[in-house]
């Protein structure tokens, strides 16, 4: 039997979207889809594309200094969605339409000073990724520092801060994943008192998981394997 193409399964993908999103009494056009295409050539990302992603989520600055010299025809958004490095901070911010793993000040500060730039209209959109889970292999900014660190990032003129990136545990029992997503939708509703201004944007859920994501109120989901297939393994990023 053929494998399916990348537009079958997003036509599928789509499905489960709006079945989650009506389980709920939510729109399935108020989510956003980030194609995960890390690891995955230019050409399948313009094959994505093709089908009708708009929204892509790269892990590695690196791989996607390279990978964009064949995707740059493309009308899309860029996301960088893997842990940032501190040295790679000022590419980022100049290759990426939105870094949403951001959790520390100093790196927030490197990138709002690469963004004063010449050549930059626009703020850079970024969200803080929390670690919801005390995971050791996880990254992400510790709940009790959350209030104090969005609050010193939307402080940075060259960057928007619209919300909260989390990634769970990967539990095989998706329903058991729920917990994590509702927290992270909770710290958000409690930051929205403490700074007084909009973070309309919760990116979480993958894969296996992004129909309870949706439930649970993500407005962005981030999925690879379901689009593009299982990947190949890259050494690590220096």
């Amino acid at each position: 039997m053929a494998k399916p193409s990348i537009r079958e399964n997003f036509l599928r993908i789509q499905e489960r979207i709006a079945a989650a999103a009506s389980r709920v009494g939510r729109r399935s056009e108020d989510i956003t889809f980030i194609g995960v295409s890390k690891s995955h050539p230019a050409i399948a990302v313009q094959e994505a594309f093709q089908a009708g992603v708009r929204h892509f989520g790269e892990n590695r600055v690196q791989e996607w200094e390279v990978k964009c010299v064949g995707t740059n025809n493309l009308a899309a958004t860029w996301h960088l969605i893997g842990h940032l490095q501190s040295n790679k901070a000022a590419k980022a911010a100049k290759l990426f339409h939105t870094v949403d793993s951001l959790d520390d000040l100093a790196l927030a500060q490197k990138l709002d000073r690469a963004r004063t730039a010449p050549g930059f209209s626009a703020k850079l959109r970024v969200l803080i990724e929390v670690r919801v889970a005390q995971e050791e292999t996880k990254s992400g900014a510790e709940i009790a520092a959350l209030p104090e660190l969005a609050e010193k990032i939307a402080a940075l003129p060259q960057l928007e801060l619209t919300g909260l990136m989390c990634i769970p545990p990967y539990l095989l029992d998706a329903a058991q994943v729920r917990p994590y997503f509702r927290r992270l939708r909770e710290l958000r509703d409690e930051l929205l008192g403490k700074l007084g201004m909009p973070l309309p944007v919760l990116s979480m859920g993958m894969s296996h998981d992004f129909e309870v994501a949706i439930e649970e109120g993500a407005t962005e989901v981030r999925v690879g394997t379901a689009l593009f297939g299982g990947r190949t393994a890259l050494p690590a990023e220096h």
